[in-house]
């Protein structure tokens, strides 16, 4: 398989975020689909692809060491400028259903430590995102 493209792993972890508890919920990808048409970092990515890139992550997931060959690789593709945004991406994703499971949990700390995004960071990030699924009810 050829190497992601930026925008692609991004998308990687958003799936792997999503599938960590292997229960890919309807709100989660949602979720994604938000993300990519909202966020100017998906500005020139075509969403008609997401399913096929999607497809692809879950592939790469199901070999052997899926998880961690799935991280080095968007690790190694993202820019390190934007690791902050690929956590805060897999962050919306971990939270969009108001729950965060134990799984998500890992996950979130295996970005946190591969992205080497500072704590005072993943924190505002992660308050943020907290701050922003806040409903009146």
């Amino acid at each position: 398989m050829s190497r992601p493209s930026p925008h692609e792993a991004l998308i990687y972890l958003m799936v792997v975020t999503s599938a960590s508890d292997r229960d890919m919920t309807d709100v989660e990808l949602a979720r994604i689909g938000v993300v990519i048409r909202s966020w100017p970092i998906f500005e020139d990515f075509d969403e008609n692809r997401l399913i096929e890139v999607a497809q692809a992550c879950q592939r790469l997931l199901h070999e052997d060491g899926g998880l961690e060959r799935v991280i080095h690789l968007a690790v190694t593709v993202i820019p390190v400028h934007l690791h902050d945004t690929a956590y805060a991406a897999a962050f919306e994703v971990a939270t969009a259903d108001m729950e965060m499971r134990m799984e998500e949990r890992r996950i979130m700390q295996l970005l946190r430590h591969n992205l080497a995004v500072e704590d005072s960071t993943a924190d505002a990030i992660e308050r943020a995102t907290k701050a922003r699924h806040k409903t009146l009810t």
